[in-house]
């Protein structure tokens, strides 16, 4: 083979090489911008109109379009023991992490303003579908997985539990130091009546016992510091059957 055809082959032979190194280079820059975790489309499309409505009394997670009033998506859920309730009514999806251990791969934390609650993942999927929480809402890892690519903060996440809204785990006497969605509305009626001024954060402190005591010493009631079923009515809380 003479001079002038082995250059030939060189070249031939480089130029190949460069041509299969710029294709993977090429492969490599398109992966690398691939977003795989949002690659949806149709749950992208729709991402600022999802909400999502959490039944603990049915255990489950469901995600809704608002421009369709229809439901997309839905997960089975673990919710809290009855000693550390789920709470209950609607807040926003205000935080967004990826943690591990004992809260899985995923958290969405809500706006819950007596507490740190949110949906997350669980190394206990035996959990799943049972009272077993502190209050979040426990997820399989895959499936909180795809909830938080699909949803966005401010979300809306309502939780119900049945037809009693702040008060579907039933009465209970309310003491100073207490936390909750009925806190919330004992709070919103003392406010209708003018007695509480102060913010409806769902816990029971000092403000929220000045207005109970002014309350409960204009309507000729003994005073206390304990929300029992006598004052729940005298302030119009009335659970129906």
């Amino acid at each position: 083979m003479n001079t002038r055809m082995k250059i030939i082959l060189l070249l031939f032979i480089l130029a190949l090489v460069v041509i299969i190194i710029g294709n993977y280079i090429y492969l490599f820059l398109i992966k690398r911008d691939i977003d795989y975790e949002n690659r949806n489309t149709y749950f992208n499309k729709g991402k600022d109109n999802l909400a999502i409505l959490i039944e603990v009394d049915r255990k489950s997670l469901s995600v809704i379009d608002l421009d369709s009033n229809k439901v997309i998506n839905s997960y089975g859920v673990a919710t809290g023991k009855a000693s550390t309730p789920t709470p209950l009514g609607t807040f926003k999806i205000v935080e967004k992490a990826r943690w591990g251990g004992g809260f899985g791969s995923r958290w969405l934390g809500l706006n819950v303003p007596w507490g740190k609650y949110g949906i997350h993942g669980t190394n206990k999927p035996g959990s799943i579908g049972f009272n077993a929480s502190g209050g979040c809402i426990r997820m399989r890892n895959k499936d909180v997985e795809e909830l938080y690519n699909i949803v966005d903060y401010d979300t809306t996440v309502a939780i119900i539990n049945g037809s009693y809204g702040p008060f579907a785990y039933g009465f209970r006497n309310l003491e100073p130091g207490d936390r909750g969605a009925d806190v919330a509305e004992v709070q919103k009626r003392l406010k209708l009546r003018d007695y509480y001024d102060g913010t409806l954060d769902g816990v029971y402190g000092d403000g929220t016992k000045r207005a109970l005591i002014e309350f409960l010493k204009d309507n000729n009631i003994p005073a206390t510091d304990i929300i029992n079923n006598n004052i729940y009515e005298k302030l119009g809380i009335i659970l129906m059957d």
